[in-house]
Formats: structure tokens, sequence, C-alpha cells
């Protein structure tokens, strides 16, 4: 599972130990309690008498058995590596050490223990995720490969039970789960899905009452923001430019980094291009996903020229670059996705990068899998990317940018910026004023060297019949909850 599509459905179907909730708050989930050794190393989760929709109970070995599943090599799960704090996680994904060694324990039938490598203060956002969850052991057995291929063969412990998905169809449903714990405030009994192929298609369906909600981009989003159903779900998800400064030697010149960025207009981009309810980033932490004493990160990280435009300056600051590389001009290739989207995002910084005299731009769109394979390869100048948290810590972005994560497509390489993250996750993790201070310092080193060039922070335009009420949403994975929802 490694979209947020799916994780929306397993959030309704299953749940781990706690829950995502507003504010970037947890609310109890199976664990009706926890508590943090005073190292931050251990952590003890207190598990309710819970049930599976078989009305088997749900118990601490399920949740050993499912971890200890999910970092086996044999399972290749591709989210194995968000387990790398887990005591021996990363041995055992790497074949070096049996599963039965990961660092989690039950003690008893409800008491589920963990043990970290390193203090993890933002652990508690971790195990709401789908790939935290419970597995039913014998529903794993029955169906071997098969299982969670088709809503039949699985075993759900959330507030819901899918129903008519065959892996493949468009359309599915989540079934109240009468079993489920908490079932007496889950209000609404049914929420069908349909997958559309194109916001038009969801957009018609919205008008003749067959859909409650659908999404919106580009031109239809700005056609509909005087719709009394338009509205815009934040999320924290930043697409930013990556320079490939391990093939390209140009690119490892700031002058030319920063000259390119300041070259493009953010705010037109969102404004004029993307007109899907994308704001203007602050920098590469989105705004509004995770606060200290009441201060938005983004706020306090903020670097002016990092995501501003002044053309006049990025004229002289490329010309000084050049000159500086020995070059008169210099042509680079910028690789994006062939969706329409990414196409009209890529015929735009192309417009804008080609504003500075000597520079040429190609664009290449090829398909979003494709690109991702490139990425990983370095077989690019400039690219398109994006990312999306999965929990509300700065760390889940500025962790890409450290000099060994594979996420770093562009090799970008500070010293000073990979040892301010080694430290707000060693010496002061445990410390959340000195570690937020460390992540503030090392994003301010990644904009005014402009490691990368945020383009736009992603936010999601919809119309949302106003009869539905209780909806939660979230800047983070899993996006919507709909255990609340009701119809009014």
């Amino acid at each position: 599972m490694i979209d947020l599509y799916s994780a929306q459905v397993a959030n309704g179907t299953n749940e781990g130990l706690l829950r995502m909730a507003k504010d970037n708050k947890v609310d109890p989930g199976v664990a009706k309690s926890y508590n943090v050794s005073k190292d931050g190393l251990t952590w003890t989760f207190n598990l309710r008498h819970s049930k599976w929709n078989d009305g088997s109970a749900v118990t601490a070995k399920d949740f050993v058995f499912s971890w200890q599943r999910t970092v086996k090599p044999k399972t290749a799960s591709q989210y194995a590596y968000i387990f790398a704090n887990i005591k021996n996680a990363a041995k055992i994904n790497a074949g070096k050490m049996s599963p039965s060694k990961l660092g989690v324990k039950a003690e008893g039938n409800y008491k589920f223990v963990v043990s970290l490598v390193k203090p993890q203060s933002y652990f508690k956002y971790m195990v709401t995720q789908p790939e935290f969850f419970p597995q039913n052991p014998k529903t794993v057995a029955k169906y071997g490969s098969g299982f969670g291929t088709n809503s039949t063969k699985n075993s759900y412990n959330g507030p819901f039970i899918l129903k008519g998905w065959n892996g493949t169809n468009d359309t599915w449903k989540l079934v109240k789960n009468t079993k489920y714990w908490d079932a007496k405030k889950v209000k609404v009994d049914t929420v069908n899905f349909q997958a559309v192929k194109t916001p038009s298609t969801g957009l018609n369906s919205f008008n003749s009452n067959k859909l409650d909600y659908t999404t919106l981009s580009g031109t239809l989003a700005a056609n509909n923001k005087k719709n009394k159903a338009y509205t815009v779900f934040p999320q924290a998800s930043t697409s930013y430019l990556e320079f490939n400064q391990k093939k390209i030697k140009a690119l490892r010149n700031v002058n030319i980094r920063k000259a390119m960025a300041l070259s493009i207009d953010k705010k037109q981009m969102v404004n004029k291009v993307m007109q899907g309810g994308d704001i203007a980033p602050k920098g590469f932490v989105p705004a509004s996903m995770a606060k200290h004493n009441g201060k938005d990160f983004a706020s306090q990280a903020y670097v002016k020229d990092g995501t501003d435009y002044d053309l006049k300056e990025a004229k002289t600051l490329f010309a000084k670059g050049l000159k500086q590389e020995g070059k008169k001009s210099l042509s680079l290739s910028l690789l994006g996705s062939d969706d329409d989207d990414s196409k009209r995002a890529s015929e735009f910084i192309q417009s804008q990068l080609e504003k500075l005299p000597g520079l040429k731009i190609t664009v290449q769109s090829i398909p979003f899998k494709s690109k991702l394979t490139r990425s990983e390869d370095q077989q690019f100048d400039l690219v398109t990317s994006a990312w999306i948290a999965d929990y509300p810590d700065p760390s889940n972005f500025l962790d890409l940018m450290t000099s060994s994560n594979s996420y770093n497509d562009g090799k970008w390489n500070n010293k000073q910026y990979d040892a301010l993250i080694k430290k707000s996750e060693s010496t002061d993790a445990n410390n959340e004023t000195a570690r937020w201070n460390d992540m503030v310092a090392a994003e301010k080193i990644l904009m005014n060297d402009q490691g990368i060039v945020p383009l736009y922070q992603q936010g999601q335009a919809a119309l949302v019949r106003s009869s539905v009420k209780g909806v939660q949403a979230f800047t983070t994975s899993p996006q919507y909850d709909f255990s609340k929802a009701y119809v009014k």
C-alpha cells in the first residue's frame, strides 16, 4: 500500500494502535492508552478488548505478527523502511536477522511493547498509519499471496467493512462494521465509492446527484470557485524542482540554482496555471502542517529568497554563475509526468526559466512510473517532484534531503544540514524545543543553498454536498476519516 487512496480506504476498514484526530492530535484506537519510557526508547500500548469482523479478538500478538511480516524481506513491502527505527528492523529487512528478533513483543493478549533504536517523538503519528495496522494471522494463512487482493480476502477491525471490490473494479463500498468497538458512534451505514477517469466525469456525476463528493483541478476548479459546494482541503504536500547536481556540474553552482529559483513566479503558477486550490509555498515543509508552542514551522523557517520571485536579481545571479562556470549558455532538459496538470506545470516552468539569458530548457513528459524510475537512476537534468507527509512532523520532509536518503534524487549534499538532522534525531530527540530549532535551522540551510526549489503547496479542490457532515479531513495521510460522518 503506497498510495493515498488505498490509505483512505484502509483507514475506514481497519484501525491501528491510535487514530489521527484534528489539530494534529491522536485519539485512542485499538490502544486505550500508552506510555513512553523516560529515555524515549520504549513505548508500551495498553490494548482494549476489540474484535475482528468475524468476532475473534484483536490481540497484541496480531500486531507482533503484522509488523514482523511487513519487515520480512519475502513480503517485499515498499514501506518496510518506515519501520527502520524499531530495534533490528533494518537488519531483518536486509535479510541479516530473523523477523522474530524485531523489537516488538506481546505481554499477554493486551499489552504491546515496542523498542526503538533512538527516541522518536512522532512515533505516535506513525502508528496511526495503515502500515502499522494489525493483520489477522488466520486470514493471512488462509489466503497466502492472495491476502488483501479483494474485499473478501481480508479481515477488518475498523469502523467499516470493505465490500464489492474484486481487485480491479471501479466501484466499492464501506459498510458499517457492527463488531467495531466504537460502532455506536459510527452514524452512517454505507459509504459508496466510484473511481472516475477524469474530473469532468466526476463533476457531471456530482451535478446529477450521483456523487456527494468529487475532486476538481485546473479550469474546472477555477470555474467552480463560486459554487456553494466548492471547498479546498489543504494538503501537507509540496511540489518541488530538483537539480541533478551529481550529473550536471553547473547545477552545483549556488548562484545558478538561486537564479533559477528566483525566475519562477510561484504565485502566478498557482493562480493562473494550476488553479486547483494550490498555494504558493513558504518553503519545503508545508505551511500549517506542524506547530510548536503555537508557531507554524513554515513561518519560522521561512527564507524569502528561497521561494520569492525576482527576475532582475535572477538574471544577475545567473550571469554571475555562468561566468564562474566558464560558460556563455546552458541547455537543460526538464523531466515531468505526462498528465495534463503536470504538462501545464512543466511548460510554465520552461517559460519562466527561459527568461534567463543563455538558458535553454527542453521539456520531457513521460508516464509517472517511468519518471520515478528515471528520477531514482539520476537520468534527468531537472525534474519535478512531490511529497506528501505520512505524519505531521517536519522530519517527514527534511529527512528526504539528507545526503544518504534514496529520495534525494538530485543528490544535494550539505554536511551542516546532515549534522542538524542527525542531532534532531539523537542528542536532541527528547528535547522538543531543541529538536524543533535543529529542524528550523536545517530548513533554512536547504533554502539558503537552494538545494531544491519549492514550487507550490498542494491543495485539493473539491465539491462536497452540503448535506454531508462530520467527515474529518487531515493535511497528512490518510486525508479523510468517515467514522464520524453523517447525512443531515
